[in-house]
């Protein structure tokens, strides 16, 4: 009894592939001719699979039909994809009679663009110069003229892909991003700047939200990145923890942009590393010692205490380590200031996320040695951050993030506002 349920199989006429085995290739290069074999093979393969296309749309050859759509029109060079090149093969033509060229579904299957980009994206990210591209693919009998594996091939094809890579990461929207966390840092590039801007989730999740090129890490090149952030759908109402260095610029730039909002932490390594710079070798280990001592303590205004004790007690003879320890000295204990502890203070007392992705972006690059003009950085910086978004994990210490939530919340103006108007 036939099932009512099941459509009803229909059988295909087999089709026959004959293969000729080349046996003096055989005997002078078994890898090179079994590779020839499995091409001549896939070729044959393809062509009686673009056969049985054409025969569904013109119907069998040397058969009247009054009832034909489409003819047969000969055949025409092509290419189909091959791992990361292209090889030569012949594809059949159909022609509509009132709509003129028909595709084969087995032939745009095969000429795929997809796994050739995949393959060159890849390549590259696993630093692949496109000058040795091509002695990474496996050596193609010349017969079957093997293309798009040239230095200048791979280079067009990186170009094209990179810019609509960089096209995407500058357009998306962000508008359903939840960030309680924004870190900021600039990449150096010669005699420019790349400065980009993840955030980080409720969840602990990393996002890249964008970049932006210039000279210096200037305060217009960073409204001009919060700007467009804001333009994409950043909350600029949003109470929200900014985790930068000790750049000025990053600082004033953020606060014109968001004003009370904005909850600043500097980071304390780069502070670290700006104070030891102006005292001699001999004061080091002590001075870190204060540093980490007070940076670890439970309660900001202790850790607030140690810090200027410590900048009291140098201020005589090492006012420049002094000078340095002051400015910005509130913004290093920020995050102490809001309650959070552990892994998560751990994490979000210094830049090293963000570095860290840094680091990413630099190996990706380290195969380019002349940079031309900013659109290339530009582009650069975009596949290695496609390729490294991947690999993100989430931020250390995410467990944590609902008590900084929480702490972000009891800092908003209007809570703020309205305590005062109760104690009132």
């Amino acid at each position: 009894m036939k099932s009512r349920t099941k459509p009803a199989l229909r059988a295909l006429p087999a089709a026959e592939v004959q293969i000729s085995l080349p046996v003096q290739g055989v005997l002078r290069d078994v890898r090179h001719a079994f590779l020839g074999l499995c091409i001549d093979a896939g070729q044959k393969v393809l062509a009686a699979l673009m056969e049985s296309d054409r025969i569904a749309l013109c119907g069998p050859k040397g058969v009247p039909d009054t009832q034909r759509r489409a003819v047969r029109g000969g055949s025409t060079a092509a290419q189909v994809v091959l791992g990361g090149q292209r090889i030569a093969v012949r594809r059949p033509r159909a022609r509509s009679i009132a709509d003129g060229e028909l595709a084969l579904p087995s032939f745009e299957w095969a000429s795929s663009g997809d796994p050739l980009d995949a393959a060159t994206m890849a390549a590259i990210a696993a630093g692949v110069s496109t000058r040795r591209y091509a002695s990474t693919q496996e050596p193609v009998p010349a017969v079957h003229q093997p293309r798009a594996a040239s230095k200048s091939a791979v280079s067009r094809r990186f170009v094209q892909l990179s810019q609509e890579q960089l096209a995407q990461w500058l357009a998306r929207p962000i508008d359903e991003l939840d960030l309680p966390v924004v870190m900021i840092d600039g990449i150096h590039f010669r005699d420019r700047v790349i400065l980009l801007a993840i955030g980080i989730d409720a969840h602990g999740n990393k996002h890249v939200l964008g970049l932006r090129e210039g000279s210096t890490e200037a305060a217009r090149v960073v409204t001009s990145l919060l700007s467009d952030l804001i333009d994409r759908g950043l909350d600029a109402q949003r109470m929200r923890l900014w985790v930068i260095d000790g750049g000025k610029a990053l600082r004033k730039a953020i606060v014109q942009t968001f004003g009370a909002t904005a909850m600043i932490q500097r980071c304390q390594e780069h502070k670290r590393r700006n104070v030891l710079e102006h005292l001699p070798e001999d004061m080091h280990a002590s001075v870190k010692r204060v540093l980490k001592d007070a940076w670890s303590a439970s309660d900001a205004d202790l850790g607030r205490r140690q810090l200027q004790r410590l900048a009291t007690s140098m201020q005589a003879k090492h006012p420049g380590a002094v000078a340095s320890l002051r400015e910005g000295l509130e913004e290093t204990l920020t995050v102490q200031d809001l309650g959070i502890s552990g892994a998560l203070y751990r994490t979000l007392r210094t830049t090293n996320p963000i570095e860290n992705l840094n680091g990413s972006v630099a190996r990706y690059c380290r195969n380019v040695k002349r940079w031309g003009d900013g659109q290339m950085v530009l582009r650069w910086v975009a596949s290695a951050l496609s390729d490294a978004a991947h690999r993100m994990r989430k931020l250390r210490g995410c467990s944590q993030m609902r008590s900084l939530l929480k702490a972000l919340d009891a800092r908003r103006p209007e809570a703020g506002s309205a305590t005062l108007r109760k104690a009132a």
